[in-house]
Formats: structure tokens, sequence, C-alpha cells
């Protein structure tokens, strides 16, 4: 028995002595309030996360099927700045609890749902990183193979050793576990680190993305034929199709909306994660999808069809002329490598911030004894790849399907957590209460779980559960179809409205005060400035003591005049 205590205590994370079983449940370094001296990230930051976050294939194809739908490039390029502008917000708003009280997701979602209550939020969340993960890396391994084919066109000779049920071959496999292996390696550096990453993802991947933008411009001795193409759709349908082209957008970022904490938690000041969100978001997301149209416009001149996916066009810049039969050349082939890297490296920043940091998040907060960020990101990169992502791939339209409903549950957790802060406690927070179940703490509850959050959030969802069906197979009313067109709106007015009733009629503890952003504990005078303050009094006294002692030995050493 004394050996299985010894495993146990050595699988379990850094922490303090002395801690109860509570206590180890609800807390370790990667869930408390974030030191000072990790709170790293400027405005500079957080606007090359945002640039780096944008460059990415989804943001590529997303603008794609708003004009393979109908749409001319001006009105689908309309749809993206609508969509990302009116995204931007919500990330800035549900962000701030975040930069005010440096804490991550998890424990922002502990204020709403209850200090029990708010593992299911945690654990929806987590889930659906450990998906993206997975759908991510096998995005990524694409990109790893168009460049080593740049470099060896052997690569694509390989012969496939795996069976038809793997739904894969053995060289897209390779290049599957190459990606997550680079990938893993950053998963190793923390937080306030890896923002390093994002720097250099905003300076290659522009570069790469501007590159590719002037090359196939070039190659098609103009911009081709689909800036020149009408949209297809007129009246009602018009309309319409604008909308889900918007509402693609928005879902696209639902993810980001609610683990907007996670970052912001190690914002250097509040107002590094306001203005550099509000802006970044629908400027870079708009400058990258023009970028995508204008090359996959070219396309069509070049190979007589439009071709969407960078990564397809890259490799068919790879294949033999068909006319002569030639190769392409060195300068293209380094030119494709070029792209093809800085593809991967714009894939790993993704997968790193999206997936990867927000899964660390998540599953610290469902087992906070024995896993951290850093542990809960590489079991994430083992889900994604345990959960075979190419399979989900094959079919687009089910797995776009399920990634709008997912949405639908990540809209309505926003709309709780922004209600609560902005009009329910108003800014007030009680830190020392998150990390306590303490029947007097504001975030117990009944039980730990907040049943107001619980009625608005099961709202949000009921509000659109008919429109899904009928997104999949069933026939229903028109009228639903029309509120699932709009998910993400009406699940989070409908949640939002909901909480806010049910605490109007039943307050919650230090509810409905004037607004002012302030901790009513105190946690950050009484954990860090105390501490700073003992740091800078136990090192002065050591400094009064080298310096007594120095006097004191060159006392005894001076010679007698």
């Amino acid at each position: 028995m004394s050996k299985v205590k010894a495993f146990i205590h050595k699988l379990e994370v850094d922490h303090p002595p002395g801690l109860t079983n509570t206590e180890l449940f609800l807390s370790n370094d990667d869930l408390r309030p974030v030191p000072p001296h990790q709170r790293t990230w400027k405005h500079r930051n957080f606007i090359a996360f945002w640039i780096a976050d944008c460059f990415n294939i989804n943001t590529w194809m997303i603008v794609s099927s708003m004009i393979t739908n109908g749409l001319s490039w001006w009105q689908a390029w309309i749809c993206v700045w609508l969509g990302y502008g009116i995204v931007s917000p919500f990330i800035v708003a549900n962000a701030r609890p975040g930069a005010m009280n440096h804490i991550t997701f998890p424990v922002v979602a502990r204020t709403s749902f209850g200090i029990w209550g708010s593992l299911w939020c945690t654990f929806n969340r987590g889930a659906m990183a450990c998906i993206w993960y997975g759908v991510q890396a096998s995005i990524g391994g694409s990109c790893v193979y168009t460049m080593l084919r740049s470099m060896w066109p052997s690569v694509a000779n390989i012969p496939n050793g795996l069976p038809a049920s793997a739904g894969i071959d053995t060289k897209d496999f390779m290049c599957f576990f190459l990606f997550s292996l680079i990938n893993a390696i950053f998963i190793w550096f923390p937080m306030h680190k890896i923002r390093h990453l994002f720097t250099a993802k905003a300076i290659f991947a522009p570069a790469a993305g501007i590159t590719f933008f002037i090359w196939a411009i070039v190659k098609a001795k103009g911009v081709g034929p689909i800036v020149h193409q009408p949209g297809t759709k007129h009246g009602s349908d018009l309309g319409w199709t604008m909308v889900v082209s918007i509402m693609s957008c928005i879902s696209n970022m639902a993810t980001l909306v609610v683990n907007a904490p996670d970052f912001a938690s190690r914002a250097s000041t509040p107002s590094a994660a306001v203005w550099p969100q509000l802006i970044s978001v629908p400027v870079g997301f708009s400058m990258v999808s023009f970028l995508g149209i204008i090359v996959s416009s070219s396309s069509s001149v070049i190979f007589g069809e439009a071709v969407w996916s960078p990564i397809a066009l890259l490799n068919k810049f790879l294949d033999p002329d068909p006319t002569t039969g030639h190769g392409p050349s060195g300068a293209t082939r380094f030119g494709v490598w070029f792209i093809s890297a800085s593809f991967i490296l714009a894939q790993i920043g993704t997968n790193i911030s999206a997936n990867s940091i927000s899964a660390g998040c998540d599953l610290t907060a469902l087992l906070p004894r024995f896993i951290n960020i850093r542990r809960g990101g590489y079991i994430a990169a083992i889900v994604g790849l345990a959960m075979c992502p190419w399979n989900l791939l094959k079919d687009s339209n089910s797995f776009t399907s399920y990634l709008s409903a997912y949405s639908v549950f990540l809209s309505s957790i926003a709309g709780v957590m922004i209600t609560e802060y902005w009009l329910i406690r108003r800014g007030h927070y009680r830190v020392t209460d998150l990390y306590t179940t303490r029947k007097d703490g504001w975030y117990h509850y009944f039980h730990g779980i907040n049943l107001r959050a619980y009625a608005g959030y099961i709202s949000g969802i009921l509000i659109n559960v008919v429109g899904f069906a009928g997104a999949t197979t069933a026939k229903v009313p028109i009228g639903a179809t029309n509120i699932y067109r709009v998910s993400f709106f009406s699940g989070f007015i409908v949640s939002s409205t909901i909480y806010f009733i049910c605490s109007k009629i039943w307050p919650p503890s230090g509810s409905f005060q004037k607004f002012e952003e302030v901790d009513e504990t105190k946690w950050e005078e009484e954990h860090f400035v105390e501490k700073d303050k003992r740091r800078d009094e136990e090192a002065s006294l050591d400094e009064k003591d080298k310096s007594s002692n120095e006097d004191a030995t060159a006392a005894e050493v001076r010679p007698v005049q």
C-alpha cells in the first residue's frame, strides 16, 4: 500500500503541503491567479497572437465556401468583415474577468456556474479542444506532406502498408505523426513564454501568404475570373446566404470566445486585452480571406479550375506539366517549400492557441491534483491521435453539422458567463471564494451548482434543437430552421436573458451592486504584494548582514596605525 501511495504521490503536480482532498481538487499552480512575473502579454503580443491565429487553412476555406454557395467575391468579403467584426466584442467581453483577475476560463466559469457546476462546461470545452486538436493536426500533416514532396518528390511514391479500414495511407500517416511530433515540442513551453511562437508566426505566415498572393497573380497574369464573377443569389436567398456566411465566421470563433480568459489571464495590463483584440480579429481574418479569394481566383486561369484549398493548390504546382511532362523547376519547388513550411508554423500556432492550451486549462480544472496545462496539452495530443481525425474530415458535411451543433453549446455558456460578469455581479469578484467549498462563499450556490445558470444554459440549447434536427435529416418548420441559422445569437440571447431574469427573481450573493471591477477579498495584495514585500525585506536584511560582515572583516584586517 505504501508503494501505491508513493507512486500516486509521484504522479501529482507540484502543490503546497498539507492541502485537503477538496483543496487539491480545486486548485493548483495553473488554476490559481497568474503571478505578476508571468503576466508578460503586452499589447503587441495580443496583436501578434491574432495575426498568427488568422493565418490557417480554415480561414482560407471559410471564404471559399461562401463563393461556392453563390456569393460574389465582394459579398463574401463583406460577410467576413461583418462576421469577425461582430464576434470580436464577445471575445473582449468574456476576456475581461481573466484580464482583471488573472484567472483562466475554468476558474472564471465557477463564478457563473458554481464551484462544481462549472465542471460540465469545462468538460465540454475540453472535449471540443481535443477534437479540434486532432483535426488541425491532420490538416498540418497535409502541409508536412507538401513540404517533403517539394524536397523529395519520391515521397509521393511511398508504398502503403496500412489496411483500407485505417482510412489513411502510410505516407499521410507518417506526415501526420511528424506534425504531431513537432507540435508536441511547443506544448512543453509555459503559456507566458509561448507568446514568442505567435510573434514568429506573425512574421513568417503573412510573408508566405503575401508571397503566395503575388506568385499566383504573376503566373495567372492577372487576378483571374472570380473577381469579375457576379453572385448567383438574389432576393431573400441572397440575404439568408449572407447571414449563414456571417454565422460561419462567428461559429469558427465560438471556442475562442468561451476560453478568452485563458490568454487574457497573462495580460500585463487589462487594456492589453481590449483594443488589440477588438481591432486585430476583423482586420487580420479579413486580410487573410482576401488573399485566399485572389489566389483561388488566379488558380482558375492557371489550372482551368478554382482550387480553394491552398495545400491542394501547392501540390498542383508540384505536379508534372501535362503538356511537356516536365517536373517543376527548382524555383517553384523552393517557393512551395517556403509557403508550406510557413503553413506548418501557422497550423502549429493555431493548434497551440485554440486547442492545446485550451485543453490544458480545461483538463487541469477537471483533475488539478494530477494534471497541469502542460500535461493536459499532451493528453489532447494523444486523444487527437486516437480519434483518427482523418475519418472525420472525409465527410465534410457531417463534420460541419457537428461543429455547428457544438457552437450552440458554447454560445449558451458564453451568454451566461458574460451576463454574470457585466450584468449580475457587475465586475465584483471574490477570488478567494473560487477555491473553497465554504457554504458562505459567493460561488457555492446550491451544493456548488448555480441552478439559475443552468436554466439559462439549457434554454439556450433548447431554442436551437428543432432547427438542428432540420439541418440533419428531419423536416421542420422554416421558422425553426431560420433560428438555427443564427444559432450563436439565439443561444447567446436566450441563455443570457433567462439567466438575468432568474437572477433578478432569486438574486445570488453580491449581485446587482454598483459596477466596479474589484476583488473584494484582495487576493492580489494578500498573496502577491505581501509576498513581494517579504522577499524584498529579506533581501534587504541579507544585504545589511552582508555589509556588516564585510565591515567587520575589514576592521579585523585593518593595520594598526
